[in-house]
């Protein structure tokens, strides 16, 4: 039995607000001695750690890198292994696009090619206004391929999604084709080669794409290739309200987010902004909903680049924040983030993830300050990610009593 047919039997209303905050990225490893929470100055955060439950968190399984879209959804509750679901369909939806049951859907990244070697897989994270023109342009000269209709949309910086909309409903089995991305700079770009015989029209469809987009972007001086990641096509799962029994909004500025929730049908609407503008959005909505995602991506982007320095700064100018929030009062409040993303490994990586849960109804005082060691003195200890919606409903009386 999951969790989440354990704990539904049990759910109650009632008038209280959870809220939940991801620090995208935020935990890491130690640089000279310290981590980046260590060795930002996080006042906020650490009082908040005081009185709070803490722990750490583990995604998907011991020693097992989390991408984005299980991290998150783990956080949501569901069990990323039961539950994969490719990246094209979080970023398509994120963006707006129709998905349905007879497309495949593809996340994109313009990146810089050289003599047939990729030097940057990000394109130098080019301005969204230059992101949004190239993806016109691909949407003017390549809006069919083979059978397939082809649609754009253009995402954040060097993002873009890519829908193929077949006429017919396509087999089980038809998103198998594997990122056309290396992962790392230095390496020739993959070719889309599909992992099952049902792949074969859709991993065509791509080829065809990623040999016609250079041409197109010839003269571009960085983003001059596109890479292709996230295969996917509508997953079969259950809503967030009718699995946990809570109206839910979400507030994400990066597209990819947005479709997280969409997925399990939050409330997400195209918010642009920082993190003032985040938290204004929250504070006009309060009242509307029971649950609040808000999402902070740049601490993972600093993470990504291998800057220490950035990362601690972008942890800092949370804290700076933070009070805003509690200003609000939530019945539980929870920080943390979906994976981390050391600076000194440029990437996601296994770790667990530092967690508070704040309530009236924890023990707290086990810990001094939000960071990786400080978070393994606490008394969550270290669990599965998916364990935390059922501590969010239990710290806000939302669950029944198991049993006589």
């Amino acid at each position: 039995m999951n969790t989440q047919d354990l704990i539904k039997p049990l759910i109650q209303k009632n008038t209280t607000k959870i809220l939940l905050v991801v620090l995208d990225g935020v935990g890491g490893l130690p640089v000279q001695g310290r981590t980046e929470l260590e060795a930002a100055d996080t006042p906020n955060l650490d009082a908040l750690a005081q009185t709070s439950a803490c722990g750490l968190h583990i995604p998907v399984s011991m020693g097992i890198t989390p991408g984005s879209g299980p991290g998150h959804l783990s956080l949501f509750g569901y069990d990323p292994i039961e539950c994969q679901i490719g990246r094209g369909i979080l970023e398509a939806l994120g963006l707006g696009l129709d998905v349905k049951k007879t497309d495949i859907a593809v996340r994109g990244n313009y990146a810089t090619i050289e003599n047939g070697i990729i030097k940057d897989r990000r394109a130098g994270r080019i301005p969204t206004e230059q992101s949004k023109k190239l993806t016109e342009r691909l949407q003017n000269e390549l809006s069919k391929i083979d059978e397939a209709d082809v649609i754009f949309a253009p995402g954040m910086e060097h993002r873009f999604a890519v829908v193929f909309k077949f006429p017919e409903l396509l087999e089980p089995g038809s998103s198998a084709v594997n990122d056309t991305d290396p992962q790392k700079e230095g390496n020739p770009p993959l070719y889309p080669v599909p992992s099952t015989p049902q792949a074969e029209k859709v991993a065509r469809v791509a080829e065809k794409l990623i040999n016609q987009a250079p041409e197109i972007l010839k003269n571009e001086e960085r983003a001059n290739y596109i890479l292709l990641r996230g295969f996917s096509s509508p997953p079969d799962i259950p809503t967030f309200e009718n699995a946990f029994g809570l109206s839910a909004l979400a507030i994400a500025t990066y597209p990819m987010y947005r479709g997280l929730a969409k997925l399990i049908e939050m409330d997400a609407p195209p918010i642009t902004g920082n993190l003032e503008e985040e938290i204004d959005f929250l504070k006009q909505n309060y009242h509307d909903y029971d649950f609040f995602f808000m999402h902070v991506k740049k601490i993972d982007s600093y993470g990504e680049d291998g800057n220490f320095d950035g990362k601690a700064d972008r942890i800092e100018e949370f804290d700076l924040i933070l009070p805003q929030i509690l200003e609000l009062n939530p019945d539980v409040l929870i920080i943390t983030g979906d994976h981390s993303t050391p600076s000194l490994l440029k990437g996601h990586s296994w770790h667990p993830v530092p967690v508070l849960l704040k309530s009236p109804y924890v023990l707290g005082g086990l810990c001094k300050a939000f960071s990786e060691r400080e978070c393994t003195k606490g008394e969550l200890g270290i669990f599965p990610s998916v364990n935390i919606m059922p501590l969010a409903l239990a710290n806000s009386l939302r669950l029944k009593k198991f049993g006589a």
